[in-house]
């Protein structure tokens, strides 16, 4: 739904644009399919918020001691705290390309969202090639998804999340892309809107992660 939404809001934002020749629509119309645009999304991430609410659940209930105390298996805690820092970091960046287009700055917006699509690839890469251990020949990951619930849930919870930052890294790109051809202005950018939206969504998520599987509870050794 993410993406067919963006899709229409660069169809209204071309649309738009085109008024400028053709009359066909005028600002206020451009306005009101924003605002359904916009209610349509955060109906997505409600229903999205279940799906991250039910990993989390899991993830409390099954990672338990023989006495009932919350553990969790031991990770790398440098690995966990690079990655998360440069998804916070792409945050800002997401923020300021839809600050520089509002303000008609597209060097500025470009620029931002590529930085942008850099950092979130480079959180993917963390994940899967130092943390999992996807490539042993480059780190040795600490956990395989055999791994009992442990295994099953980080790699669950990780895939799950990573899955949207794929996502959100092909969009920020689409983006860009559109930009790139003269897409969006300061009036009229309500697919840059619904990109940075949904990538501050995905950060949101990961904030809510990391304590989850990196800090609370006490470390034992997962079963191999």
């Amino acid at each position: 739904m993410t993406a067919t939404a963006i899709e229409h809001g660069h169809e209204h934002d071309h649309a738009a644009d085109d008024h400028h020749h053709t009359g066909e629509i005028d600002l206020p119309t451009y306005l009101e399919y924003t605002r359904r645009n916009r209610l349509g999304m955060w109906l997505f991430f409600a229903s999205e918020a279940f799906l991250f609410l039910a990993l989390l659940v899991t993830r409390f209930y099954l990672w338990r001691g023989p006495h009932g105390e919350v553990v969790r298996p031991e990770l790398d805690q440098f690995a966990g705290l690079v990655v998360t820092a440069v998804l916070l970091l792409s945050s800002y960046f997401m923020n300021r390309a839809e600050v520089s287009i509002a303000n008609d700055k597209r060097t500025d917006f470009l620029a931002s969202l590529l930085i942008t699509a850099a950092l979130g690839t480079a959180f993917l890469v963390g994940v899967v090639v130092w943390e999992w251990g996807m490539f042993p020949g480059i780190v040795k990951g600490h956990l395989k998804p055999t791994d009992g619930v442990f295994g099953a849930v980080v790699f669950g919870m990780t895939g799950m999340h990573a899955l949207h930052v794929l996502s959100g890294v092909v969009l920020i790109l689409n983006v860009w892309w559109l930009g790139r051809k003269g897409h969006f202005s300061s009036e009229r950018h309500w697919g840059v809107e619904a990109c940075a939206i949904y990538w501050h969504y995905v950060d949101l998520v990961w904030i809510f992660f990391y304590p989850a599987i990196y800090l609370i509870g006490t470390t034992i050794e997962a079963p191999h």
